[in-house]
């Protein structure tokens, strides 16, 4: 009891810590005029060490942490080598198209490139039900499982997601993305540190020795049976990267935030840096020598490796150093998907000049009740990032299909774009639900090949248009 007394008090003394460090960094920041780029993109004043802070951060959550150890292999540091080359996309190709066109959103790039926000709000909603009914409840499944499994606690999951869920929207409604950003930043210098001593106390936990562990778990090479087949590593993962790293407004919108493009550019390089180098470890070791100590224990692995090898304080500031990565994972997608609703739903259909605060205040009780809703049915999962991964196929491939026509085509009528999306999410959920001829990851590569193609073709067909091939062309609207 002593000892759990200890955890909570230095819990509880870092996560105040925190909170007070970024409050002394937003209070003297300056509100722009402009109340839509002050509060979603922090009046543009993120410098590259808080973009790099707060992509870090608003990836690497429980979901990464526990669902990717929960696997107890290699295999899945696949997904965040290929990350880098998302990053990459992002820097050289899609940013300098954002800032070309001054977009506070991802999806006003594809109201001025269509020239119609219909095809804007449509991408939004689809962005908004991937938040809401996949991405928060996860975030909060995964964080509350691994506070009940390191602290030994009886405290039921709903009861701590609901802890979660609070004071994340406090960040969200009151901080804007500045507050957002800075806390990422922060917390992410300590949950950087943390992970990789759990890193090295836990290989150091079974002697530096392998031996024992059946060598598919080892192994970077996936066979067809695997999570990651490696002839899935030429088709649908890049562009699974793509998405999520370049068109994904959670993510997009701390790169957008910066004075400049080059500062921007700066914060992602070191972003993809520190995937590179420090993340791949950090998600996959410490699962693999729980499955030598513990065996096939799943989404638990992660909780318990950190609980057994960590001195009883410092279990208590990296429960900190996660309950910040949830926190501001969290607050990060609420705040993209308020910036979403607001600018492209509400202000186009219902009200052109809302008091922004107010009305996401509102906007995101909404979502924190609906994803606390949706959190029971996450707890049925046999691996988290398994299930977001390919729950979110019926919604990003589909999605990246509006922004490639919109930036390597013009003369693409945006109804034509429209009726794509939706044939492609059916296809997909076909693929999901129905019949499944190959892995997931191929599956979504064939939905976004379908979603181009059938594009152009419904734009010859039903509307007489001919698609124009232009390439990354720097224009701002199709003509």
């Amino acid at each position: 009891m002593e000892l759990q007394t200890i955890q909570v008090a230095v819990f509880v003394a870092f996560t105040a810590l925190i909170a007070f460090a970024t409050y002394l960094k937003c209070r003297g920041a300056r509100t722009d005029v402009d109340s839509n780029k002050d509060y979603f993109l922090a009046g543009g004043g993120l410098s590259w060490i808080f973009v790099a802070g707060s992509i870090t951060l608003t990836n690497l959550s429980t979901d990464q942490l526990v669902g990717m150890n929960g696997n107890q292999m290699a295999l899945l540091a696949w997904w965040e080598f290929a990350a880098v080359a998302g990053l990459f996309i992002l820097a050289k190709v899609f940013l300098p198209v954002y800032y070309r066109n001054n977009c506070t959103t991802t999806t006003e790039l594809l109201e001025k490139r269509y020239n119609d926000h219909h095809i804007r709000a449509t991408v939004s909603v689809m962005f908004l039900l991937g938040n809401i009914f996949i991405f928060l409840p996860a975030m909060l499944y995964g964080g509350s499982l691994f506070m009940q499994s390191m602290f030994g606690v009886d405290i039921p999951i709903i009861i701590l997601a609901i802890m979660f869920a609070v004071v994340g929207a406090c960040y969200a409604v009151f901080g804007g993305l500045r507050a957002v950003a800075v806390s990422d930043t922060y917390s992410g210098i300590l949950l950087l540190g943390l992970g990789m001593l759990v890193v090295f106390l836990a290989v150091q936990a079974i002697d530096f020795d392998f031996t024992g562990i059946p060598a598919e778990r080892l192994t970077l090479v996936g066979t067809s049976e695997s999570p990651i087949p490696w002839h899935t590593l030429l088709t649908g993962m890049i562009f699974i990267q793509v998405f999520y790293w370049s068109t994904n407004q959670t993510i997009t919108q701390r790169a957008m935030a910066s004075p400049n493009l080059k500062e921007a550019q700066k914060g992602v390089f070191a972003a993809a840096g520190i995937r590179l180098l420090i993340v791949p470890p950090m998600i996959v070791l410490p699962g693999i020598v729980s499955y030598k100590l513990y065996g096939d224990i799943g989404d638990a692995a992660y909780g318990r490796i950190v609980s057994d090898v960590l001195p009883v304080w410092l279990s208590g500031a990296f429960a900190a150093a996660i309950a910040a990565a949830v926190l501001t994972s969290f607050n990060s997608v609420l705040n993209s998907s308020t910036a979403l609703y607001v600018m492209d739903i509400h202000e186009k259909y219902f009200n052109e000049q809302p008091d922004v605060k107010k009305l996401s205040g509102w906007v995101t009780v909404v979502f924190v009740l609906l994803a606390l809703a949706l959190v029971p049915l996450y707890q049925q999962a046999e691996s988290i990032i398994n299930l977001v991964q390919q729950l979110y196929g019926l919604l990003s491939m589909p999605i990246l299909s509006t922004f490639l026509v919109g930036l390597l085509f013009k003369n693409v009528d945006p109804k034509a774009m429209i009726i794509s999306v939706v044939s492609g999410t059916v296809l997909y959920g076909i693929f999901s639900f129905a019949w499944s001829p190959f892995h997931y990851i191929h599956l979504m590569f064939i939905t976004l090949i379908f979603c181009v193609a059938w594009a152009l073709l419904i734009n010859k067909i039903m509307f007489g248009k001919r698609s124009e091939f232009i390439g990354l062309k720097p224009q701002v609207a199709q003509t």
